[in-house]
Parts: structure tokens; sequence; C-alpha cells
């Protein structure tokens, strides 16, 4: 199993609560070690989040749709794929997802397996986006790449095979947020159907450097400082920048908000930080922050069992809303 950084064993005598499964995994990483992914390069890095999808992750569920497509984009075709429990449906929503991996690592077969399940639980079309990673294409071919696909989604039913009527963009870590810079630029100038949710896991918001869970979780939680500065690096994302940081966006019109932060989560507080700005501009929002856990659980269910019962909450939040804006 890979590391994304330095994994240490972990003391249930002190410390944060750590989850028992969250902790055998924790030991289980430190035991094998291995290079971190700066030590490993790119190239490394994106082997070895392939193979912690093949080792941690629960097997794909069956749909009746799994199918690759492309769009265009600013610099060429977007590769997508289309999930769907269904073969056909009538015209609805459907949930644009955005990949994590610090924007250098990960690709529509890391998280295909987080996708057959969200198309399966909550019975909509699900579309992945496979945007261009850095340091080959650093900010903002990410963002640009995704608000791209989303807006031709919300346009072209005869490729889709689908009607769409609203749009859901939903992501973890890199891709929460992403699914929030597309939210935001889908807010200030609208697509052809409305963003009517989004659904950002565990996502970096800000550019603050010193948040109290930065340090705390630096080392030792899966997710490391070091690997974080590498992913920077790699990303060279403009301090301030609202497509970068949309802490720095306009959230007034920000639509219903699944928001979700891992308890030990070197970014758990730039996901509060968001969460409490969200608040403040009375935006309804459920705030999840799943005590006791990694960031990443989403993507280990069969390392981390707990982490499908998160999965699951996430689904029931999502399904409330979305019930209260009917």
């Amino acid at each position: 199993m890979p590391n994304t950084g330095t994994a240490t064993p972990t003391d249930a005598s002190t410390g944060p609560y750590v989850r028992p499964d969250v902790r055998a995994f924790l030991d289980f990483l430190a035991a094998v070690g291995g290079p971190t992914m700066a030590e490993a390069g790119k190239e490394g890095a994106r082997a070895a989040y392939q193979q912690m999808r093949e080792l941690g992750e629960l097997p794909p569920r069956e749909l009746a749709v799994i199918k690759d497509i492309t769009c265009p984009g600013p610099a060429g075709e977007i590769p997508l794929r289309v999930y769907d429990a269904r073969e056909t449906r009538e015209p609805g929503l459907a949930i644009l997802f955005y990949h994590g991996g610090g924007f250098v690592i990960g690709d529509l077969e890391t998280h295909h397996a987080l996708c057959t399940e969200i198309a399966a639980e909550l019975d909509l079309p699900v579309i992945a986006v496979d945007y261009r990673l850095a340091p080959e294409a650093p900010f903002p071919a990410a963002p640009d790449d995704c608000e791209a696909a989303t807006r031709w989604v919300a346009s072209n039913p005869e490729a889709l095979g689908r009607t769409i009527t609203g749009l859901i963009p939903m992501g973890d870590s890199a891709g929460g947020n992403l699914a929030i810079v597309v939210t935001q630029a889908l807010a200030e100038t609208p697509a052809a159907v409305p963003v009517v949710l989004q659904v950002p896991i565990y996502p970096l918001s800000d550019d603050k450097p010193d948040h109290p869970s930065f340090l705390d979780f630096a080392d030792g939680f899966l997710l490391t400082a070091e690997t974080m500065k590498w992913f920077d690096d790699a990303y060279q994302a403009v301090l301030g920048h609202k497509r970068a940081y949309p802490i720095y966006g306009n959230h007034a019109a920000t639509p219903p908000t699944v928001l979700v932060t891992a308890g030990l989560d070197p970014i758990r507080d730039s996901g509060r930080v968001y969460g409490a700005e969200l608040i403040k501009a009375g935006v309804e929002t459920v705030f999840l922050e799943m005590k006791g856990t990694i960031h990443g659980f989403t993507q280990v269910r069969k390392a981390i069992p707990s982490a499908q019962t998160d999965l699951h909450a996430i689904f029931a939040a999502v399904r409330l809303l979305l019930e209260r804006t009917r």
C-alpha cells in the first residue's frame, strides 16, 4: 500500500479521537512504509494512487450505463465518463463529479468505484470529468476544464442520451475545490440549466497557511504537509484568486450545499471556514464533519469500513436538500 506522505503509528491514549478501523489502516501504512509521493515523483505518485484504489477500495457497483465520451475543452477534448443505474430516464438532474488528487494525481479510474456508488445510491446520472493535471497543465487548467465540461453537459442532451434539467457539482479534495469553483462560475454566468445543489467533500477553500488542522495533522494521517506542498508547487495556484481559492468568491448566490470535512484532515479547517461563509451568506447548508477519520476516506471503503457509512450519510443529506428544493 503506498503512502501519500509519512505514516506513523497512532496512540489511542493520546491525541485526537481516531476510529479503530482508521487506526488499523494508519498503522498498516506505517508498517509498510515506502516512498512519499514527493519522493516518488509524479509518475510514481500517480501509479501509487491507482494501487491504493485497487487495494483499499470496494469493488465498483454494476450499472446499466457506464460509457466513455468526450467534450470540447479549452485545450482539446476532455474525457468524460457517464454513469447511470438506468438505461433510459426522464429529464432530470445530473451530478458532475470532479476527482481529487491535489490537481496532480487521479483520473477516471481512481474514482470509478466511488462514482458507481454515487450513481447507484442517488439514482441520478453521474458524469465524471477527467480534467488536465499539473505540473503539465498548472492552474487554471483544472477549473477551466471542469467549467467547460459542466457547461457542455448542460447543453448537449443528444450526446448524453439524457435531458439534464439541473446540475449538482460534486467532488472530493481537489475535486471539492473544483465543485465550489464551478458552482461560483455558473452563478456568475449561468449555464443552460441551473446548479441546484453542490457537494464539496473535504475541499480546500482558502490559502491561509496556519489553520490549526494544518499543524495538528501535518503528519501521520495519510495526507501530509509534505504532500500538500508538493501538490501546491506543481499546481502553481495564484494566491487570493477565487478560481483557486473559492473563499474569495461571492457566496450570496450559492445554491443549497452539502459540505463534508474529515476530523483528522490537515485541510479540515479550510472546509470549516468555507462553511462559515456560506452560513453568514444565508445559504442552506448541511455541514457534516466525519469524526475520527482521515482525508480520502471515500476511496478506501474496504480498508476503512466505517467510510461506507460516512458516504451514505452524505447521500442522505443530498436527498434531504433535494427534497427541500422541489
